[in-house]
């Protein structure tokens, strides 16, 4: 779903900084061998991830939800010399894709991969986070953010992919639609939150920006 109209997303695409080589080989692999090859977040998307990460220069960095590495690989540009970025995601299947690009990168010996739930993994992580990126399951952010708040550092950015989840935000409520009605509710809680300030931009799919007070 185009938020803006096709002609202007195209000008904003073909206006902005291109997708590195290696990402653009990821791209194509990912369209080629992936189920549901969309939920890349592709090449404008993740040049707003390089630039958000690049301006934080995080040292410590969490992805919920890793896919096949691609945005990861653009979050880790903005990493410190010694930093280092943890990514989660439940399938197994795809852990061989994400390390095959992961190697191949430079950013090699600061990614840690873990496969599983990121409910069960993110309490074994010792760290303090700069910079958290959620982007898997909707109908967990709410649970994502809860266990995520009181390990953020100081002025650390919390990012939120999918939060318009192609316009069903503002079409009327299926009682059903589980993953819809979890959006709504943690689109409210980010904007009531009086420990964070929160920005939504139309980007793609929607993607907040919350700032730890």
């Amino acid at each position: 779903m185009h938020f803006l109209p096709e002609s202007i997303d195209n000008y904003v695409v073909q206006h902005s900084q291109q997708e590195p080589e290696l990402l653009k080989e990821l791209n194509r692999e990912t369209w080629q061998k992936v189920l549901n090859p969309r939920m890349l977040s592709g090449p404008f998307q993740g040049r707003v991830l390089s630039m958000i990460s690049k301006l934080i220069a995080p040292k410590s960095i969490l992805e919920i939800g890793t896919y096949t590495g691609y945005s990861a690989l653009c979050l880790a540009e903005g990493l410190q010399e010694d930093g280092i970025l943890y990514t989660i995601d439940k399938n197994e299947e795809l852990e061989e894709l994400q390390s095959k690009y992961f190697e191949k990168s430079s950013y090699s010996n600061q990614i840690k991969q873990y496969v599983g739930n990121a409910i069960e993994i993110i309490p074994t992580i010792q760290e303090k986070f700069d910079l958290v990126f959620i982007d898997a399951d909707k109908s967990n952010y709410p649970n994502y953010f809860h266990l995520i708040i009181e390990r953020m550092n100081k002025g650390g950015i919390i990012l939120s992919d999918n939060v318009l989840w192609s316009g069903k935000v503002v079409e009327p409520l299926d009682e059903k639609d589980n993953d819809t009605k979890m959006l709504l509710t943690y689109n409210k809680l980010l904007n009531e939150d009086d420990r964070v300030e929160t920005v939504l931009l139309p980007i793609r799919d929607g993607l907040t920006i919350s700032r730890v007070k």
